[in-house]
């Protein structure tokens, strides 16, 4: 298993709820399929430039250990995830 880091920046006009649902969906995901070290929610943010016409975001990163197979999928679920308007997965050599 390879260690990760993925940030993801959701919508920022949804409701508080729906970000911790979004938030909740990506860590069970990849709970299930290797192990989750930590989540840390950043919360709201200017962004760099615009995306989706949005000015900020709402800033969260994990750090977790999957098989390599398993970041196509999980970046599959972001780009099809309507709430998150952002991610990037690297990984992290140690």
């Amino acid at each position: 298993m390879n260690n990760y880091e993925s940030v993801i920046i959701i919508n920022d006009n949804l409701e508080e709820k729906q970000k911790k649902e979004t938030i909740k969906k990506i860590e069970e995901f990849i709970s299930k399929r290797g192990k989750l070290n930590r989540t840390d929610t950043l919360g709201s943010k200017r962004m760099a430039y615009e995306i989706k016409k949005q000015k900020t975001g709402y800033y969260c990163i994990f750090y977790f250990n999957v098989e390599p197979n398993v970041i196509p999928e999980l970046e599959r679920i972001c780009r099809i995830t309507e709430e998150i308007i952002k991610f990037i997965t690297v990984r992290i050599d140690e």
